[in-house]
């Protein structure tokens, strides 16, 4: 009369209905909506920590840009400094060589011009000396007593 498969069906129909009179599929239903709300949570927690992420992404971007733009200019400025000092450098130094070329020049015209009037007398002591001998040969007696007497003249008005 009653076989196995009757049993069975038997016990779980006394099975669930126990079930459904002492509450277990409230239980479980509330066991499965505390699991859906604790994972919602967890998954608005992790929204909430990527977008974070994701900002705080985006500001060390930001921050990168900045620095390279900044070791541009550092670059830039660095580069015109260079330039700066190396035409400064240039310009000193052509300075330096006018200023040199223009004291070599100066000793030059000095040293000529010294060089001259020691030619001038050395040509007028040699002048001197050679109408000295000239004149002690030509003027001895009455005529050489009259040159010295007219050169101490024209000494004294020289002097006066």
């Amino acid at each position: 009369m009653f076989d196995a498969e009757f049993v069975v069906a038997i016990g779980f129909v006394i099975f669930v209905g126990l079930m459904f009179y002492l509450g277990m599929h409230r239980k479980i239903n509330s066991a499965l909506d505390n699991r859906a709300a604790r994972i919602e949570a967890e998954l608005a927690e992790a929204a909430r920590l990527r977008a974070e992420a994701q900002a705080l992404l985006a500001s060390f971007e930001q921050r990168r840009t900045e620095a390279e733009a900044e070791a541009e200019a550092v670059v830039a400025q660095a580069h015109a400094e260079a330039e700066r000092i190396a035409s400064e450098a240039r310009a000193r130094m052509t300075e330096f060589l006018q200023r040199r070329t223009k004291q070599a020049e100066e000793k030059i015209g000095v040293a000529e011009t010294q060089a001259a009037a020691e030619v001038r007398a050395a040509a007028a002591d040699a002048a001197t000396k050679a109408a000295e001998i000239v004149l002690r040969g030509e003027a001895q007696g009455a005529f050489g007593a009259e040159l010295i007497a007219k050169g101490i003249t024209d000494l004294k008005t020289m002097i006066q």
